[in-house]
């Protein structure tokens, strides 16, 4: 019998989320599908399946509530570096496919490819390989790769309140969000600033602008519909 694998499709709008299922159908008949509409219910639904019944690969899109572009992306690696991930993202700009590369995306699939294309990039990447779109142009930053390596080196909750401080939030206020005291806060920001190698807050908001993922705006966007709060959804892809 083959092996059933289960891919945790993440994204806040629903027939997207469909349309890679059937991609997931496509590819790896039979597999099970977890669907996640934030970043809280992708973090939920591996932490409920560990070690028992692990996710063996994740559909990623970088605009979903919670992802702050590239943040979420780092916090779901730094929690389960074992779990492939692949960014699937409308933002398809020579910037942010090099940057998903830099930051250790086992792959990147534009949300205008074709169900096949996806379908191929699903089957490689959990065959062990990399599946990056073909470029001209495909931009690597020296900076962005140095960032992926400064960030590597954070606990998931340096990189929360990293996020929220990227976000313009005061430490009170990031106190009160991840229930915390100040004086907690303050140990964290001092460590995140000693790793990020920077001396200031500003300076701590000018690196995270390499995390940013511009949001290419659309009807389709603006409907997108999450998940409702509790349990991901969990389902067999249908045999296309």
């Amino acid at each position: 019998m083959a092996e059933r694998n289960c891919i945790l499709i993440a994204d806040d709008h629903p027939l997207m989320r469909s349309a890679l299922a059937q991609a997931v159908g496509q590819a790896l008949p039979g597999s099970e599908i977890v669907e996640a509409g934030t970043l809280d219910q992708v973090i939920q639904a591996i932490r409920l399946r560990q070690p028992s019944a692990p996710i063996d690969l994740i559909l990623l899109d970088l605009n979903m509530p919670g992802m702050s572009g590239f943040s979420g992306f780092f916090l779901i690696r730094l929690e389960f570096p074992a779990i492939p991930l692949i960014v699937v993202s409308a933002s398809e700009d020579p910037l942010t496919v090099g940057r998903a590369g830099d930051y250790g995306a086992s792959g990147f699939i534009p949300k205008s490819a074709p169900c096949e294309q996806i379908a191929e990039a699903i089957r490689s990447v959990l065959s062990g390989d990399l599946w990056f779109p073909v470029q001209p142009e495909l931009v690597s930053r020296t900076e962005d790769a140095e960032l992926a390596d400064r960030l590597t080196s954070f606990t998931p909750q340096q990189l929360r309140v990293f996020m929220m401080i990227a976000e313009g939030k005061l430490n009170k206020q990031i106190a009160h969000d991840i229930g915390v005291t100040e004086a907690t806060v303050k140990a964290h920001v001092t460590m995140i600033l000693r790793k990020l190698g920077v001396t200031s807050r500003t300076q701590a908001v000018i690196a995270a602008g390499g995390l940013l993922v511009d949001s290419p705006l659309s009807p389709r966007r603006h409907a997108a519909v999450p998940i409702e709060p509790g349990a991901p959804i969990a389902r067999v892809a249908p045999r296309v």
